[in-house]
């Protein structure tokens, strides 16, 4: 039975690419997919962030092809998938991880900051789902999970437009799923809680990068006390979700948003 349930898991001498991998969720699932034996390309704009990701990657003996790009340009993100298969010759899971938050009342949000959050949060994704779709297709399947956010379940103030964007990605992973099942590739969606990475901890961290301890600890009470389970997520909590999505262990799971957020949204 052991054997059973690690090779459901194992990803061994498979191709991943994660994108937003220099930190964060992206960071996480990075180093737990090379721990469950996948070799790795990993893709940020955050070039010195992205060689220490490369670095404990190839400290776990995996294989990992680092690529500073920006995936609001399509170009780029062909050229990243397109590096994967180069140096593989395939992709089996695609982690479409990068996204940006710009916080502001829906009445106050710029157009700077619509484009901003569209062009990286909602057509990152799209671009990365269908480069990575192209490619799976023609191989007959792989895994293709995106990153949206507890943020499209619960309205809140100040994050209309980000919110906006995390429900396109749902309903794009919805539609792609039907279409790209029959190729043998799945497609699903992680919608975290609150999590503590970079995203969040600009609520505790000012502009020379110091960090407010009094004002982080407040937060993490008041965001706990929201929260069933009674605690703020951690990367490697959302990174397992994402390992059970690009294993064999979910086989027959397309089409659906895997919420781990300690129960505060239950849609």
């Amino acid at each position: 039975m052991q054997t059973e349930i690690a090779k459901a898991f194992d990803l061994a001498d498979r191709v991943a690419v994660v994108t937003g991998a220099a930190s964060g969720i992206g960071r996480a699932a990075s180093i737990l997919f090379a721990k469950a034996g996948a070799n790795i390309v990993i893709a940020d704009r955050s070039g010195d962030a992205l060689s220490e990701t490369a670095s404990e990657i190839s400290k776990l003996g995996r294989q990992v092809v680092p690529v500073v790009m920006d995936v609001s340009n399509r170009s780029e993100v062909e050229a990243l998938i397109g590096t994967a298969i180069e140096r593989f010759q395939g992709i089996d899971i695609m982690a479409n991880v990068a996204g940006i938050m710009r916080g502001a009342m829906f009445l106050d949000v710029t157009e700077e900051d619509l484009d901003a959050l569209i062009a990286v949060n909602q057509k990152g994704v799209f671009f990365g789902c269908q480069a990575a779709g192209r490619a799976m297709a023609e191989r007959g399947g792989g895994s293709i999970i995106n990153i949206a956010s507890a943020g499209m379940d619960s309205p809140a103030p100040n994050i209309s437009v980000y919110a906006m964007t995390k429900a396109a990605v749902a309903m794009m992973t919805r539609s792609l799923a039907t279409e790209l099942g029959p190729q043998g590739v799945r497609v699903n969606t992680v919608a975290p809680g609150f999590t503590d990475t970079g995203m969040t901890q600009r609520h505790w961290i000012d502009g020379d990068g110091k960090e407010n301890l009094e004002a982080r600890d407040s937060i993490w009470s008041q965001m706990s006390e929201r929260v069933p389970l009674g605690s703020i997520g951690q990367p490697e909590d959302i990174a397992f979700a994402m390992l059970y999505l690009a294993s064999d262990a979910s086989r027959f799971v397309t089409g659906q948003v895997l919420r781990p957020n300690g129960g505060v949204a239950m849609p």
